[in-house]
């Protein structure tokens, strides 16, 4: 292995550009990081083999050197500090290295690092009706979470005594080793990355700094919200860690679906069973509105399936306010059922006396059906 091409060490052709170098390296290094494999030697060999190949590929002298010369250019200290690749140190080639795998941030070796972490966001699900969205509403809900401890004001640690900035890697949180050449870093073992230790927890939260607790909240809803909306209620989620701020708390609501109405932005469809009689002869119909009023739509003799009215200003609001959306109401004819003898008498007369102009769409269509007929025949 110790032989191993650069370039098969990272899986990538000669002519591979720095961005698929660097891309083959992180996947690499991530496989085979030894906080990731524990104890195996095999990959932590490998993980050194990885680094070392990366670190001469991303250097265009270095790499070119290499495809010249191979390993043999950096024999005899042609690789060592002082040497000819701008006389940094491998040490400090590593470091950079680890710096970029792991996110920066460190502050420095054994310098301040931040200990809080922010509380967990949470989500709530709220159903509503038509009418609600229609007016809003203020809604009281009540929220399982966790929220910061009193008596240790969320520190962890018992009232009287603070944490204690970890000994073993004096409060970074990371501690490094030095293999030959290669850095090895991660989360110290003692403080579990957090560059501090409790030596007298807390009592009441066991050291974590926050309890749980049910939080009744007031959630105004707002007038013309929609299905899906999500509202966010900033600061009301999960307490921090170690002085983190909390989280947030996002409401989801959903709308039930309506006995008479659908809704598609601020419009709303009504869909109304018409009898045959008023269709025919023309009348009016009352239908309900969400402003709690009743709407009066005329219909003119001789209205089909499928005639729509739109009543202007009786649909929804939008979210953000400005007047309201229309209504549109549609009749469906409905076809008279169980007659009576009466009942049936009258329309078998009108069916005798009946006319193409009294059923013009039916009468249109037949015509041209027996046209369409003709032609087949001849």
């Amino acid at each position: 292995m110790a032989d191993e091409d650069y370039y098969d060490v990272l899986g990538v052709d000669r002519n591979a550009d720095e961005k698929a170098l660097k891309s083959a390296f992180r996947k690499l290094a991530m496989q085979y990081h030894p906080d990731k494999n524990p104890g195996d030697a095999a990959a932590e060999a490998r993980f050194k083999q990885i680094n070392e190949a990366y670190d001469v590929l991303k250097d265009p002298q270095k790499r070119a050197a290499y495809d010249r010369f191979g390993k043999e250019a950096f024999q005899n200290g042609g690789g060592a500090p002082g040497g000819g690749f701008g006389g940094a140190s491998f040490s400090d080639i590593f470091e950079n290295i680890f710096d970029e795998f792991l996110g920066g941030g460190r502050g420095g070796r054994g310098g301040g690092r931040s200990n809080a972490v922010r509380g967990s966001d949470l989500r709530y699900n709220m159903e509503i009706s038509l009418e609600e969205a229609y007016r809003g509403k203020t809604a009281s809900i009540t929220v399982p979470t966790t929220v910061s401890c009193e008596p240790c004001n969320g520190s962890g640690a018992e009232p009287g005594s603070s944490p204690e900035t970890c000994p073993t890697c004096g409060g970074a949180g990371k501690v490094r080793t030095t293999q030959g050449f290669f850095m090895v870093e991660r989360a110290c073992p003692n403080c579990r990355g957090t560059g501090k230790i409790i030596a007298k927890p807390c009592r009441a939260c066991g050291g974590v700094g926050r309890v749980e607790k049910e939080k009744t909240l007031q959630v105004k809803v707002p007038a013309g919200v929609a299905d899906g909306t999500r509202i966010r209620l900033s600061g009301e989620g999960e307490a921090g860690l170690r002085g983190g701020p909390p989280g947030d708390l996002y409401i989801f609501i959903s709308l039930r679906p309506h006995r008479v109405f659908e809704r598609d932005g601020t419009t709303l469809y009504c869909a109304v069973p018409l009898p045959v009689t008023t269709a025919a002869l023309g009348g009016e119909i009352e239908v309900p509105s969400l402003d709690g009023q009743r709407t009066k739509v005329k219909i003119p003799a001789g209205t089909q399936t499928g005639k729509q009215f739109r009543m202007r200003g009786k649909g929804m609001p939008p979210l953000n306010g400005g007047g309201h959306g229309d209504l549109i109401i549609q009749v469906n004819v409905e076809t008279p059922v169980n007659l009576s003898k009466r009942q049936r008498e009258l329309l078998e007369e009108f069916q005798t006396i009946e006319t193409g102009e009294t059923s013009p769409e039916s009468t249109g269509f037949f015509k041209r059906l027996k046209e369409v007929w003709t032609d087949l025949t001849e």
